[in-house]
């Protein structure tokens, strides 16, 4: 309904309900000459005082903003890649084409705001930050046209708290040390706080437009405060926003920060027609909540349309999961795995979402000897069995550099 209209129509309901509430009038010379009834029962009238229209908590399909964009979720689920910028707005975005017209992929993860804080490609928005932070990287629309041929389903990857750029430009939306300066991690990343509603209502306005774009799944990663933010919390400087007069200690208080952001962004986005989804790290389902970062499970899960955890075998410690060296075992792992996920996604029943574990493609030779080893075809695919064996047939894969195994099986049915 265009909301000028819902407008008047709210407006001349509430005046009808108004008037007919009001006595009814009679004149003076008329009621001296009336005969009045010796007993006069009181009546009394009940009235609601909730708006006689409302927005539905699901919002009506015909109402949702239609980008233009026409490519269905596909019948066999997500099985997508990531994409950077460079990658899409360059020529590696052929043969990544070529490998999913020639695969069971069909899927897509691409950057619209990177692990820097840019917005690699030109939306349209009055906000400020949203202008200043832009980068013209990725041509929108000749890439959602080039999805759109190749019948390749766009998510739009939003990484919202770590976040150098606004950081650095407003110090008080994020973590200062004592003498003023920006706090940032040893890789020289700085976060944004998510205790602050400004911090939620602009990652918001990039989904909203990276929605108008044509992406059919809002993907928002680094939900949650920086790793280790529990040996830091008391010593850095920053607000807390609604949460300062809060009773509950700092890990719920950061659980509750980072579950709301969730909830609100989803709410805010119900008109656009996407769904929303959330990385997640993978040893969050193993614990109630993550003390330092803030990350509960359960409480995510149930405010998202789709989950997706972070699983892959090398960012498993030694003995996680009961495994010695889990880079080893790369089947063995994601099937510990999904018998923790699936008990709690049972638990939520018709809260739970959709599940779209992040699985590895890449070789972390970082770990050192004996500690890992090369992934290629096997690995991706022993992955992919073991979801498939736990009920679960979509998942996306991850290699940093864009650089896939062409030769996996991408299901087991």
């Amino acid at each position: 309904m265009d909301k000028k209209l819902r407008h008047r129509l709210l407006k001349s309901m509430a005046l009808l309900a108004a008037a007919s509430l009001l006595p009814t009038a009679v004149m003076a010379d008329e009621a001296d000459d009336s005969e009045q009834p010796e007993d006069i029962e009181t009546t009394y009238l009940t009235y609601s005082q909730e708006p006689l229209l409302s927005v539905p908590a699901d919002f009506p399909s015909q109402f949702k903003y239609d980008s233009g964009v026409n490519i269905e979720y596909p019948e066999d689920g997500v099985k997508g890649i990531f994409v950077t910028a460079h990658s899409a707005g360059g020529s590696r975005m052929e043969s990544l084409t070529e490998l999913l017209n020639t695969t069971e992929l069909n899927s897509m993860v691409i950057d619209v705001k990177d692990d820097y804080g840019d917005i690699v490609m030109p939306v349209e928005s009055d906000h400020e930050y949203i202008n200043q932070f832009t980068s013209n990287i990725v041509e929108a629309e000749p890439l959602m046209e080039h999805l759109e041929e190749n019948d390749i389903y766009p998510i739009a990857r939003i990484v919202v708290f770590k976040d150098s750029k606004l950081a650095n430009e407003r110090p008080d939306l994020s973590f200062t040390e004592e003498d003023g300066s920006v706090w940032a991690n040893r890789r020289g990343e700085s976060f944004v706080n998510p205790y602050e509603r400004e911090v939620w209502e602009y990652n918001v306005e990039v989904a909203r437009q990276a929605a108008k774009l044509g992406f059919k799944d809002i993907q928002f990663d680094y939900v949650r405060f920086p790793e280790g933010f529990e040996y830091r919390d008391e010593d850095l400087n920053y607000s807390r926003g609604d949460y300062e007069e809060s009773d509950l200690d700092n890990v719920k208080q950061r659980v509750d920060a980072v579950t709301e952001f969730v909830a609100y962004a989803r709410r805010e986005l119900q008109p656009y027609d996407v769904d929303v989804s959330v990385d997640i790290f993978g040893y969050a389902a193993t614990r109630e909540e993550t003390p330092g970062i803030g990350q509960n499970f359960s409480r995510i899960s149930e405010n998202v349309d789709v989950i997706s955890s972070m699983i892959y075998p090398s960012h498993w410690g030694a003995g996680s999961l009961g495994i010695e060296r889990p880079d080893l075992e790369p089947y063995e792992v994601v099937a510990r795995y999904m018998e923790l996920e699936n008990e709690i996604l049972d638990n939520l029943e018709d809260r739970a979402p959709i599940s779209r574990p992040w699985i590895q493609d890449f070789t972390a030779s970082y770990l050192g000897s004996g500690w890992y080893m090369n992934y290629g075809d096997h690995e991706v695919s022993e992955q992919v069995r073991a979801l498939n064996e736990a009920g679960v047939d979509e998942f996306l894969l991850w290699n940093a550099g864009n650089r896939y195994s062409e030769g996996a099986t991408y299901s087991f049915d």
